[in-house]
């Protein structure tokens, strides 16, 4: 069956009486009472309650003293509909984005760096692959760069730093995406020296190989694809 969604003025009433509990059970409320709580008349708040009521969102008993209502299991469920679309768009862990820069080489640390054991076991814990020893960098094209920004209320895996008996190497941060679908992480070091319109991307593979790509190649980079 297909669920009924309420009117929309129907809507902010019945998140008002399933935050005074009724979803844990009836309570007892008067128009006067919810129209003081939304901001609109009695006579407004009576006919959302008959409508709610008739679309067998509430159930609800008039007694001489006032009334009982409840929010039946089918007016749960489009409470919950509503929370998760309000999660997806305030998420910090979700969201669906496209990065766009052009292929330019990087200074070669990356190489050196995805060699150490550390850094591949760790990386194959927590991407699903084993980095090929090399980075792949781009230079954001310019609508790209406050998307950028924004990953970074997403919710980031740190790789820990570790010490060997010549040197301290430092934590990252790392992100999974895609690249035309090929499995890869956005990477930040702990001590990055590149500027905001920079990214350096890691995979199990060798990109530029793989995707036949040369310096100043454009490409799109997607995070949050699954």
């Amino acid at each position: 069956m297909i669920m009924q969604m309420p009117d929309a003025g129907d809507l902010p009433v019945l998140k008002a009486i399933a935050l005074l509990g009724g979803c844990r059970g009836p309570v007892r409320v008067s128009t006067q009472g919810l129209s003081t709580t939304l901001g609109t008349s009695p006579q407004t708040i009576s006919r959302r309650l008959k409508s709610l009521d008739s679309t067998h969102l509430i159930t609800r008993i008039v007694d001489p003293t006032g009334q009982s209502v409840e929010v039946t299991k089918t007016g749960e469920e489009i409470l919950r509909r509503e929370h998760a679309e309000y999660c997806r768009i305030f998420s910090r862990t979700g969201g669906h984005f496209i990065l766009k820069g052009a292929v330019i080489s990087g200074l070669g640390e990356g190489r050196y760096y995805m060699s150490l054991d550390h850094y591949k076991n760790q990386f194959r814990m927590n991407c699903g692959f084993e980095p090929y020893p090399g980075t792949l960098n781009l230079r954001l094209i310019q609508q790209s760069v406050p998307v950028r920004k924004k990953l970074d209320s997403l919710e980031w895996t740190t790789i820990p730093g570790f010490s060997d008996e010549y040197r301290t190497f430092g934590e990252a941060r790392c992100l999974p995406c895609r690249i035309h679908g090929i499995p890869c992480a956005l990477i930040v070091p702990g001590r990055t020296h590149y500027p905001e319109d920079i990214i350096e991307l890691i995979a199990g593979v060798p990109l530029r190989d793989e995707l036949g790509l040369e310096d100043n190649d454009i490409i799109e980079v997607e995070i949050g694809y699954d």
